[in-house]
């Protein structure tokens, strides 16, 4: 088993376009859409839900009212300005330290485990999926995403799958880390611009660290020559292998509004590019 990872270094980049692309594409498959903050690769593979988990990270404490004094301590211990002037927990200002229970004299305050969002495993006309959402405000979404993985390479395990096909998050913080965890090879989707240049240069820095194989695409080509250059560059200098290039086309567009993934929309254009992608992609796995 497998498991090949498309990230980007920013939001915006095609990412999610080129994986639901690619799980039209290849052996049977396990789906995992890493980005739990703005998830939306279920809108193209209208997955349908099997099971859903409870996502628990870190505590929140709660104020009984019967008990509490009202002497402030709470208040004025808490370096988050949690505590409300009525003495109750304010949720999105909450870090969940604990300080306000450690200093309570009355015993009023008693901290509980936190639920920050849900997993769910699902079922979608590629195969299994495993994907999330992290609730309004909510952290942790790295451990979240860490949780994704492990479930995915289970359930790629129990199915007999031969690949883990995952939507990585963007950026290149805790998340992405996560993202990658196992993987045996990094997919770049990088589009001309300056700032996504910028970016895939720190997100192969990411890569390089932990010395995981790379390759990249260049999404969107046709817009700036000189950026998209300056990638070929970039990936001629680094060693990182190109797998192919895209144009920019209102067909990834036209597919999503139908629910569809480019291959199926356009399979004698966009597709037959998708599976040249995908070969050189098999290769070198």
């Amino acid at each position: 088993m497998k498991q090949l990872v498309i990230i980007s270094g920013k939001g915006g980049t095609g990412k999610t376009s080129v994986v639901s692309g690619l799980a039209a594409l290849g052996p049977k498959k396990v789906l995992a859409d890493c980005d739990v903050d703005a998830a939306d690769l279920h809108l193209i593979l209208n997955p349908t839900v099997v099971e859903t988990r409870e996502f628990v990270s870190g505590e929140r404490p709660a104020i009984n009212a019967d008990l509490c004094m009202q002497c402030g301590l709470c208040a004025e211990h808490c370096r988050f300005d949690a505590i409300s002037d009525n003495f109750e927990v304010i949720p999105e200002k909450c870090e969940g330290c604990g300080v306000c229970s450690y200093v309570c004299p009355a015993k009023a305050v008693t901290v509980h485990p936190r639920k920050c969002g849900q997993w769910f495993r699902s079922e979608t006309r590629f195969g299994t999926m495993i994907h999330a959402a992290l609730g309004i405000g909510e952290e942790n979404s790295g451990k979240l995403v860490t949780t994704v993985r492990n479930a995915s390479a289970e359930a790629a395990e129990r199915d007999g799958a031969e690949l883990v096909l995952v939507d990585g998050s963007p950026g290149v913080g805790c998340p992405v880390i996560a993202s990658l965890t196992n993987a045996d090879l990094a997919v770049f989707v990088a589009e001309p611009t300056i700032s996504a240049v910028h970016d895939l240069k720190r997100v192969h820095k990411l890569t390089e660290h932990f010395r995981i194989p790379s390759m990249a695409i260049i999404n969107k080509c046709g817009i700036n020559a000189d950026q998209e250059n300056e990638i070929r560059s970039f990936c001629a200098e680094k060693k990182i292998i190109l797998a192919g290039d895209l144009p920019y086309d209102t067909v990834f567009t036209k597919a999503q509004i139908n629910g569809l993934s480019v291959v199926e929309y356009d399979q004698d254009g966009m597709g037959r590019q998708m599976e040249k992608i995908w070969r050189k992609m098999e290769n070198h796995l």
